[in-house]
């Protein structure tokens, strides 16, 4: 076990700590207050390689490892969760591309999508099937070189505004089997979208249903063969639930910054804050939080760079002990803040805000509990 970051690790984690700095922090609440997604940012942000952050090099992309992804996302989300959360799920759907498409595929799309000239949403949830992945319904009909799709999808980040949709569709039987994993483009004729929703958080990235009515898709977009789709959304979400997990490492650990320089700085009772006991513990015990959860998340990505079959395990874990353990971290905060961390002049509102929808996407928290039980149960 090695603890210390490689000297290459440590440049790309301060080159995007610089860049949230400079880049995101000074409008994020501006971003958040006006629904506004910061497309010239997010292509600011891909120039610096972090719009394709694991996909091969040969295309564009950054080709690095989990690990190094979990690094650049705690310091994007300490600018801004909601705006790297949506870089997140970019790189997510990038992936799979690059991963299980076809070379053909890869080349269409992935410099496009590493520059973030195009933008990427992955498409899983439906309004009957949430948790329940595999029950979902929208469905893909062969039809000479194209599928037929019929049916949509439920909160899907990007929804509208991105460019490509890599989706989860029923081209088979009912079950995990009969689903399989396509590309489709904005501007397809039979694509639509709902109505942005309206959200606690996550305001600035778009959230909408994609709906399709006999939306033509060619075969040529299908991503791996028929009948992968599930494995594939599947192993995608291993490394989903780390970046969403460190995207909450680092609204927290903004939090506890701001938490300890407001401390110092508020007079009570004649001292301030940081001289009282309860709040000494109060912050002792976020900073040993923060630390068990980012030490949690790095395990599971080492596992996962690693091929190593406790992966998935260990992913779960991570994301369901970081995303609870974050949150309740920023509530400290803000509850230190008293009155003024209630107030948007303050920016501990808008973690807190932000950081209360990890603990749902990318498979809520209580389904990270039964594949951590299912595993221990069938065994590893």
């Amino acid at each position: 076990m090695n603890f210390e970051l490689t000297e290459d690790q440590r440049a790309f984690r301060d080159t995007a700590r610089a860049f949230a700095e400079d880049r995101m922090a000074p409008d994020a609440a501006d971003w958040d207050e006006n629904k506004h997604l910061p497309i010239d940012v997010l292509r600011e942000a891909a120039a610096l390689g972090f719009g394709g952050i694991y996909v091969r090099d040969d295309l564009g992309g950054s080709g690095l490892q989990r690990i190094d992804a979990a690094l650049i996302f705690e310091e994007l989300a300490a600018a801004c969760p909601s705006t790297a959360a949506f870089i997140s799920i970019h790189n997510m759907a990038s992936w799979m591309i690059d991963s299980f498409g076809s070379e053909d595929l890869r080349q269409k799309y992935l410099p496009g999508l590493t520059s973030m000239e195009l933008l990427a949403s992955y498409c899983l949830t439906e309004p009957g099937a949430g948790s329940d992945a595999a029950a979902l319904k929208t469905r893909a009909v062969r039809d000479g070189d194209h599928y037929v799709l019929n049916g949509a999808k439920a909160f899907i980040s990007g929804g509208g505004v991105s460019d490509v949709y890599v989706c989860m569709v029923r081209t088979g039987d009912n079950g995990a089997g009969g689903i399989s994993c396509m590309v489709v483009e904005k501007g397809t004729p039979g694509l639509s979208f709902g109505a942005q929703e309206r959200k606690l958080g996550w305001n600035s990235q778009p959230t909408a249903q994609v709906i399709f009515e006999d939306c033509r898709v060619p075969v040529s977009n299908l991503v791996g063969n028929e009948g992968d789709g599930f494995k594939i959304a599947m192993k995608g979400l291993d490394g989903g639930r780390l970046n969403i997990a460190a995207c909450s490492l680092g609204g927290a650990r903004r939090s506890l910054e701001l938490a300890t320089e407001y401390a110092r700085d508020r007079q009570q009772f004649g001292k301030p804050l940081s001289a009282l006991q309860a709040i000494q513990f109060k912050l002792a015990d976020m900073a040993t939080d923060l630390e068990a959860a980012r030490l949690m998340v790095h395990r599971g990505a080492s596992l996962l760079d690693a091929k190593s079959p406790e992966a998935t395990m260990a992913c779960a874990m991570g994301k369901r002990f970081a995303t609870d353990a974050c949150f309740e971290i920023v509530n400290q905060a803000l509850q230190i803040h008293g009155g003024y961390g209630y107030l948007r002049d303050f920016p501990i509102e808008r973690f807190l805000r932000d950081l209360r929808v990890h603990q749902i996407l990318e498979g809520t928290n209580e389904i990270m509990r039964v594949i951590i039980a299912r595993k221990l149960i069938e065994g590893r």
